[in-house]
């Protein structure tokens, strides 16, 4: 977030090196058994989906890289990390059996481990916009791939029912859940919206019920009557038959969440919260420019992942600079602790500023590397034009980048906390985070 120029520089104790989000990273509810998460863990991307085995006793998730953690009765039948990936993935799903997974990555390539056949990806098209997740048939002959316009993407047994790529969306699409005889499929979108194709029944959406986050996910009960969708404040909204079984999405505590998945029987969930782990950001990097301080720079930003870090202090008190908005002041802070010079400014204009003085501005269209700043908005004139600043964390081949906010959501009106923002490609930044990209900054 952005504020006007102010010349206090408060400086305040930040929170110890390795602090995050407390918990266990996968939590049940309902009938969902607890049976470990990601809490404590490190790796080097964000945990991006989760699949539950056929008997509900276990459940896999997976990293942005590919790696695969399986808990539970799940077993492993290997995973991405050893491959080339063109783009990081984005979701998983696994065969009936519980036999095998596929992995699906941002720009459709699709992995199958186990029993999981290879039916086909779209790897090798031009998308008009990037694959957010997919979903299998029952039988597990087929599987859909959901891009973030809505285009729906059908291999094997699986039936095309329709699509909202056509549509102008208000939103992107965030996810997608097949039908239990798999006739049909929801897509839900960041707003709430839901979308229902072939014999899958509209129960409602989270349009217009100012819930002060966004949707992540959906996840129908196991007759098909009902669903829940996740909110990116780790809460769930419930629709038709599907019953509530907690958290309440607007209230505390805000860890993230990135995926929910249902019991067999439907009378629980999962949510995944990738936070909760540590993330080193290690792979991959970029080659096209050399920052060596730029590594230290995300290791600072990334001890930091929590949610408001002076609560209870008055309104954006924090630990980098005065109570005022600090996105700008949080990007300052890392910048100097890995030996960068940049005043702690609270407009992130005056980044731009900074950078064009020095010569260190590269536009929206650049290739950025680990440690550079990015600037949303339109421009650095003001405020208004100049919203918000993160440190790019992570560059992946196809361009996708993970970045590290300060006084950003998940919280309702999205203030507060430090957060993982990605992957995302820089282009898609307007849907994705309702923001554009004006600048990269080399700090």
């Amino acid at each position: 977030m952005s504020v006007v120029v102010i010349a206090l520089f408060l400086v305040v104790a930040p929170r110890p090196a390795g602090a995050t989000w407390v918990g266990d990273g996968v939590y049940g509810f309902g009938d969902a058994p607890n049976l470990g998460g990601i809490g404590g863990m490190t790796f080097n991307a964000p945990s991006v989906g989760l699949a539950p085995t056929s008997d509900g006793k276990g459940y896999w998730v997976v990293t942005a890289d590919g790696q695969v953690i399986p808990f539970g009765d799940a077993r492993s039948f290997g995973d991405a990390t050893s491959l080339l990936l063109t783009a990081p993935i984005v979701g998983m799903a696994a065969t009936p059996d519980g036999g095998g997974y596929w992995l699906v990555a941002m720009d459709g390539g699709v992995f199958g481990f186990g029993d999981a056949p290879f039916l086909g990806s779209t790897g090798a098209i031009a998308l008009n916009q990037p694959i957010v997740g997919m979903a299998s048939t029952p039988d597990g002959g087929g599987y859909w791939l959901v891009a973030m316009d809505g285009g729906v993407f059908a291999f094997g047994d699986a039936a095309f029912r329709g699509s909202t790529g056509n549509l102008a969306l208000v939103q992107p699409v965030t996810g997608m859940a097949p039908t239990p005889d798999g006739a049909g499929y929801w897509l839900v979108a960041s707003d709430g919206g839901v979308f229902s194709f072939g014999d899958a029944l509209f129960h409602g959406s989270a349009v217009g019920r100012k819930i002060g986050t966004w949707v992540v996910g959906l996840a129908p009960t196991h007759d098909g009557g009902g669903y829940w969708l996740a909110a990116a404040t780790g809460g769930v909204l419930s629709y038709g038959n599907a019953a509530f079984l907690g958290p309440t999405p607007n209230l505390p505590p805000f860890s993230p969440a990135a995926a929910i998945a249902a019991t067999p029987d439907g009378a629980g969930y999962w949510l995944l919260r990738p936070e909760e782990a540590a993330i080193t950001f290690a792979h991959p990097s970029s080659v096209s420019r050399v920052f060596p301080a730029g590594a230290s720079a995300v290791r600072l930003a990334a001890s930091q992942l929590g949610p408001n870090p002076s609560a209870g202090q008055g309104s954006y008190c924090n630990p980098y600079g005065p109570c005022v908005e600090w996105c700008a002041m949080f990007a300052a802070w890392a910048w100097e602790g890995a030996g960068i010079p940049i005043p702690r400014y609270a407009f992130t204009g005056d980044i731009f500023a900074w950078s064009v003085r020095h010569g260190r501005v590269l536009p929206a269209s650049a290739r950025p590397v680990a440690g550079d700043g990015v600037l949303f908005g339109t421009g650095p004139q003001n405020p208004a034009t100049s919203q918000h600043v993160g440190i790019v964390a992570q560059v992946w081949p196809n361009g996708a980048i993970d970045v590290i906010e300060g006084d950003s959501g998940p919280e309702p009106e999205g203030k507060f906390a430090v957060t993982i923002n990605g992957p995302f490609l820089p282009a898609f930044s307007q849907q994705v985070n309702g923001m554009s990209i004006y600048a990269f900054v080399e700090p």
